[in-house]
């Protein structure tokens, strides 16, 4: 095929949104409702956006259960479950923004579960003090991203689909729009800008076995970022699922809900153990993600995990009928995946990555960050769950930070006296497509995407230790010198292979920025388990910020407020799923 240069369209607005999940919509939407002119651009189509996947639930300390509730205990919750790691400030934001996030939703036709009464349902789920968890069936994600489609559909905001973003343009530290490409056909887009927001999720994809899709979380907004100016804070504190499926290899890491768990489901190892005994004899399989996950990945360690490398959950023992009606998700996609029927037979599980609970490093009250301009929200950003992540509240997260930032990117649109453009900057963005297009070197892309994963998954996977963070150290240097020597083949299919090139580019800086961050965090804490420092230390109980020319620095944790701090307590797990 030849490789000349495709046509270029070039498109102006007050603010561009990068990803389509919640939180982009729900940024796109607060701007349409102000009559600030926007666009959205998702590389995968916006009704399969990641948020459709999350299934357990929304936090907000509503009190249509339990009405002693608060914002505060909704704060004191989150941050006694970051291990202290959590912004104050982003948490207060959140979890008082919380009921008014709700109120958005149900405006926009979100249909939650609700009691005989009329009240919205909530559940316990994660280390709540009370029941604050608002929900639709195990589907609760998917039909926020529905209702937040239909409202974008109602507001008319462009959406375009298939454009994948490979920079974020700026002029002197201040951005001027995007540059990308149509992954079908190819034509560029030279998109301007006032203002752009970023909400193109994690990273957790360049592990092995992750409950992500194939081309989604590949660090694209950690790349962009710092690309831009930006800098990271705590990628190494990302969160192991314990449980993922194993097979087909497609869908590895695919999740099994933790309400398979919390509806009595057992977990056993290849000798038929319970071996959550040996973690948490009180708790079992109530316990939290994080132990739950590690005490799998011990027995398996250690030579009591199944064939596959895995262990055992099973269901069997349940009725039939609470099965497919607590668990219809689960029961469909094991059915769908490996024609496994779980009401007579256990299902085959690992640690599986999920979700990056750092981020690009923002300003708690507006999520702006160090490039004038530029804003990152949703799992692109970082400061609410510190090293372990309330169950619930990443979805609360996207509707609360997504109007704010929505609106502080229309002031900010509205105050620019004046947009200067970098014809360098679209000029270099331009060249490097051009170059990836006409590159013809042997290694392919794919292979070295793999490389990584399995780097990732060896030297920096739910165990980490100085020697496995070294060797993956000196493994991506090696894939990063072999990475120069790339080839790109467009075909009839499109360009999904530059997709992978810039996927690779975004995986290897969100891997260097992981390892180096997992390097310096000498401590045990929540889902970061150092073998050779097995303690928490109180010196350690700061972020860590990351850029390709500072390295790693330490910041200080702003003091958690009085109201709040004087909530933070042991919360009894007695009967309830701990995530």
């Amino acid at each position: 095929m030849m490789k000349t240069r495709t046509k270029e369209q070039q498109v102006s607005t007050s603010v561009l949104v990068i990803g389509t999940g919640g939180s982009g919509l729900r940024a796109a939407i607060e701007l349409a409702e102000q009559g600030v002119d926007v666009i959205a651009v998702g590389k995968r189509p916006r009704n399969d956006a990641h948020t459709a996947l999350a299934a357990g639930g929304i936090n907000a300390a509503l009190g249509t259960m339990d009405a002693e509730d608060s914002w505060q205990q909704h704060a004191a919750d989150t941050i006694k479950e970051s291990y202290y790691l959590a912004d104050p400030r982003t948490v207060e934001t959140v979890a008082k923004g919380a009921a008014e996030g709700i109120g958005d939703l149900e405006r926009y036709g979100m249909g939650f579960a609700r009691e005989e009464d009329g009240r919205i349902s909530q559940r316990f789920f994660g280390a709540h003090t009370f029941r604050r968890t608002a929900f639709a069936g195990d589907y609760t994600g998917l039909e926020i991203q529905r209702s937040l489609v239909r409202r974008s559909e109602q507001h008319e905001i462009p959406i375009l689909d298939t454009v994948y973003i490979t920079d974020i343009l700026t002029n002197d530290n201040r951005v001027f729009g995007a540059y990308g490409f149509d992954i079908n056909n190819g034509t560029r887009y030279l998109i301007h800008a006032d203002a752009v927001i970023l909400a193109a999720g994690g990273h957790n994809r360049i592990w092995r076995r992750t409950s992500s899709r194939r081309d989604e979380n590949t660090g694209d907004s950690f790349r962009l970022a710092v690309e831009a100016g930006a800098r990271l804070r705590d990628p190494e504190l990302v969160q192991f699922h314990p449980s993922g499926i194993l097979e087909p290899e497609n869908a590895a890491g695919t999740l099994v809900s933790e309400a398979a768990r919390g509806e009595g489901g057992i977990l056993r190892n290849a000798l038929g153990e319970r071996f959550m005994e040996r973690y948490d004899p009180e708790r079992m399989e109530l316990s939290t993600r994080d132990r739950v996950a590690l005490a799998a990945y011990t027995e398996i360690q250690q030579g009591r995990g199944t064939e596959n490398g895995g262990v055992w959950l099973d269901v069997s023992h349940l009725p039939r009928e609470v099965i497919l009606e607590r668990l219809p998700r689960v029961y469909q996609t094991l059915m769908e995946t490996q024609m496994l029927d779980i009401t007579r037979e256990p299902i085959e599980i690992a640690p599986t990555a999920h979700y990056s609970m750092g981020g690009v490093w923002v300003r708690p009250e507006d999520h702006s960050t160090d490039v004038d301009g530029l804003y990152a929200i949703g799992e692109a950003s970082s400061g609410l769950h510190g090293a372990n992540r309330l169950g619930g509240n990443s979805l609360i997260e996207l509707l609360v930070f997504g109007r704010i930032v929505g609106q502080a990117a229309a002031q900010y649109s509205a105050n620019l006296l004046a947009q200067t453009r970098s014809a360098d900057a679209v000029a270099k963005a331009r060249g490097e497509v051009d170059r990836l297009l006409t590159a013809d070197g042997e290694e392919n892309v794919r292979a070295l995407q793999r490389a990584i994963r399995d780097m990732m998954t060896e030297c920096a996977g739910v165990v980490r230790s100085e020697e496995g963070l070294k060797q993956g150290l000196a493994r991506l240097d090696e894939i990063e010198a072999r990475m120069k020597n790339v080839g790109i083949h467009p075909d009839i299919a499109g360009f999904q292979d530059l997709a992978h090139a810039y996927d690779l580019k975004s995986s290897a800086l969100a891997a260097r920025a992981t390892l180096e961050a997992a390097l310096e965090r000498r401590e045990t804490r929540g889902c970061h388990n150092r073998s050779d420092y097995p303690q928490m230390d109180p010196d350690m109980q700061v972020n860590l910020v990351w850029s390709p020319k500072t390295g790693v620095t330490r910041e200080e944790i702003a003091p958690i407020p009085e109201e709040i701090s004087e909530l933070i307590r042991d919360v009894s797990q007695e009967g309830k799923l701990v995530e």
